[in-house]
């Protein structure tokens, strides 16, 4: 099958080719130019999302009312500052 690039040099993915990799609207791929010229198409890993973001658990768990100057003299001493 070959399929022919428009205007804008933009080619549609057919369905079997977007449903063999698991890919949607949206949603990312990769490409890779191998040695003899072919080119390799894989659905790019996902990004982290909020909800997958490991510092999450710690937002919110810093000293609150204090500023930024305090904090490092409580840290670091009161020459900090310097």
């Amino acid at each position: 099958m070959s399929y022919a690039l428009t205007q804008k040099s933009q080619v549609t993915v057919p369905k079997a080719v977007r449903l063999a990799l698991g890919v949607g609207p949206g949603q990312a791929i990769d490409y890779e130019v191998l040695a003899d010229g072919r080119v390799m198409m894989v659905a790019a890993a996902p990004k982290l999302s909020g909800n997958d973001n490991p510092f999450l658990k710690w937002l919110g768990t810093g000293i609150l009312k204090q500023s930024t100057e305090d904090i490092l003299r409580e840290t670091r001493g009161e020459d900090c500052m310097r």
